[in-house]
């Protein structure tokens, strides 16, 4: 298989307007996904569902995409502003061929990102990936259109009450939200008028945060990673839950009414139990996690009976091995969590009722749900860097690393990667003894920080 260059772990992601982010490889990869597709399919127009987040980059990359479509000869709908697994939905409900979303999730406003699924609804396996990538980077091998072979464009607004339907059907007949008061922090992203209108129509008070979008305040100070100000929320209005979406609504983070952030693992661990308990699960059967899964996410899962594997950061993969293992459970601690057997990607919507539907079918609140569920001490540090150099070849790292490992013992992991959407280099570091946890994150940290930011090590 042959190296990505435009690809990384969620489609094509980099700051707006600046390569690969331009009109240009927008209006490219809108032809090259309309060949594709249209030469399985011996020529015919294919479909396109086209959504995105609330980012002003997403005006332009929309129309150039489009763009490109309708220059190949494809269909488009439009959808506007709609979650990621909304697109996801909407592409296998409508028969499309193809579905696009443009949204660089959980990033700032200044970045973009091209995410595509195809007819069933599942992201792109590598392979195609690189297919579209050899055509965006070499468009002559692409037939130009003309005269009636051109395609056309259209805006489709009721597409949002297709989701909302969807969604509401994953959550059990006898469950309902009637006296709730839930804080919804949307993230002024693209479900900020879906998630409202979903949990008001299943009876639940809204206490709605995040859901004014213009353009320049998606994730700022709010949704998934700034839960603070919903947390505040929840203490002040004692609300039952605390709900916060990321950017494209495909994650989520959970509060509980005492106004504390319960771990993605966690409700992973829950959710497992859940589905056991209502015989949707059998002992034996598998839950899917990433390398950056928690151990005692693990041993929880093992101590229920079940199998746990572990893939290679990305929802994307993790959907790959769901497929592969028949599992119907699996997610990541950053709150991607999918049940295959309502969505083909992570949703965040979907999770928040899935929660609630736990606390009413066990009748516990959710802190004593989870409170059997012991994680082990992890530290994620996140570090900025100016180049990706293969960390065997940074000075000190792999003596530090061996010497780190040996410490750890068996009960301990080390995990040092690059992000594939964002210029950063991740270390995750978790064992039983926390004060040696973040002991060995911050050395090795600072060996990678001196060497790739160019910053001197600490005396």
């Amino acid at each position: 298989m042959g190296q990505r260059k435009l690809f990384g772990t969620d489609g094509i992601r980099g700051k707006a307007n600046r390569y690969p982010m331009t009109c240009e490889v927008a209006t490219a990869l809108g032809r090259a996904v309309t060949h594709y597709f249209q030469s399985r399919d011996h020529g015919r127009k294919p479909l396109i569902i086209v959504g995105k987040d609330t980012r002003l980059s997403c005006y332009m990359l929309e129309q150039a995409f489009a763009a490109g479509v309708c220059s190949q000869g494809g269909e488009v709908i439009l959808t506007g502003p709609l979650p990621t697994p909304g697109i996801a939905f909407c592409t296998h409900s409508m028969r499309a061929d193809a579905g696009v979303m443009i949204s660089a999730s959980h990033n700032n406003f200044e970045d973009n990102g091209i995410k595509i699924f195809d007819s069933k609804g599942f992201k792109l396996p590598d392979e195609v990936e690189i297919e579209l990538e050899r055509m965006v980077l070499n468009p002559e091998v692409m037939p130009q259109m003309e005269g009636e072979e051109l395609g056309r464009a259209q805006r489709l607004r009721e597409v949002f009450g297709r989701y909302i339907v969807h969604v509401k059907s994953g959550l059990s007949p006898d469950t309902d939200l009637e006296g709730m008061r839930i804080v919804l922090d949307c993230a002024n992203g693209a479900a900020y008028k879906v998630a409202p209108m979903m949990f008001q129509e299943l009876g639940a008070e809204i206490l709605p945060l995040g859901v004014e979008p213009n353009g320049m305040n998606i994730n700022k100070a709010c949704g998934s990673l700034h839960p603070d100000l919903a947390q505040a929320q929840v203490l002040k209005y004692r609300a039952d839950i605390g709900i916060c979406l990321d950017g494209d609504a495909d994650r989520l983070v959970v509060i509980d009414q005492n106004g504390d952030i319960i771990d993605g693992d966690r409700l992973i661990g829950l959710f497992a139990k859940f589905l056991l308990d209502q015989k949707r699960l059998k002992k034996g059967d598998t839950v899917v996690g990433t390398v950056m899964s928690n151990l005692g996410l693990e041993v929880f899962i093992h101590s229920l009976g079940l199998k746990f594997e572990r893939t290679q950061v990305g929802d994307r993969y993790i959907m790959e091995k769901m497929r592969e293992t028949k599992a119907c459970l699996g997610g990541e601690p950053s709150g991607h969590i999918i049940f295959k057997d309502f969505a083909t990607t992570g949703d965040g919507c979907l999770a928040a009722l899935k929660v609630i539907e736990c606390t009413k079918f066990y009748q516990r609140p959710l802190h004593e749900l989870v409170e059997c569920i012991d994680l082990y001490p992890q530290v994620l540090k996140n570090i900025t860097v100016l180049e990706k150099r293969p960390f065997e070849e940074i000075k000190g790292y792999s003596a530090k690393l061996k010497e780190a490992t040996k410490q750890l013992g068996d009960r301990g992991r080390i995990l040092v990667r690059y992000s594939g959407t964002e210029p950063l280099a991740r270390v995750m570091v978790e064992g039983e003894n926390k004060a040696l946890v973040q002991k060995v994150c911050d050395d090795l940290a600072e060996i990678i920080e001196t060497e790739l930011t160019g910053k001197k090590k600490k005396s």
